[in-house]
C-alpha cells in the first residue's frame, strides 16, 4: 500500500470534477443508473478516482440491479476502511478509500455467495484500468 494521500480542500476541488468532489469528498451519491460503470463488463482493475489506489477487480463485479456498480469483494486486502453511517436511510456501512479517505459507497450483507456482500460503489468514485491486474504485495 502506498503512503496516505493528503491534500487540501482546494487541491481536491481543482483535481476532481464537481460530481466527483461531491461524492468523494462530501460523501454524496450519484443518481442510480446514471454512472458509466453500471453496465460495464470490461476486464481490469477499478481504482479510486481520487488517488488511483487499486480497489476492485472486474472479476468480482456483478449486476445487482440497484443502479450502481456492485462487487462481491475488494481485491486488495485493506484497500478500504469501513465506517458506520447514520443517514436518513438508517444505519449503513460506508466504504472509504484507505489511501486518501474518499467516500466510495456502501457495503451491504445482501450480496451473492460466496461472500454474501454487495459492495455498492459510485461510478464517479472509480476509474477502470482496463486489462490491468491487481498488484498486491
Amino acid at each position: 500500500m502506498d503512503a496516505p494521500v493528503t491534500k487540501t480542500d482546494e487541491e481536491w476541488r481543482r483535481e476532481l470534477t464537481p460530481e466527483q468532489y461531491r461524492v468523494l469528498r462530501q460523501s454524496g451519491t450519484e443518481r442510480a443508473f446514471t454512472g458509466k460503470y453500471v453496465d460495464c463488463h470490461d476486464d481490469g482493475v477499478y481504482r479510486c478516482a481520487a488517488c488511483s489506489a487499486a480497489l476492485f477487480s472486474s472479476d468480482a463485479k456483478f449486476d445487482s440491479g440497484t443502479g450502481w456498480p456492485s462487487f462481491t469483494e475488494t481485491s486488495v486486502r485493506d484497500a478500504v476502511t469501513l465506517h458506520r453511517d447514520w443517514g436518513r436511510l438508517g444505519a449503513r456501512t460506508e466504504v472509504r478509500c484507505r489511501q486518501c479517505g474518499s467516500h466510495l459507497g456502501h457495503v451491504f450483507a445482501d450480496g451473492p455467495l460466496p461472500t454474501g456482500r454487495r459492495w455498492c460503489i459510485n461510478s464517479c468514485a472509480l476509474d477502470l484500468d482496463s486489462g490491468s491486474a491487481i498488484d498486491e504485495p
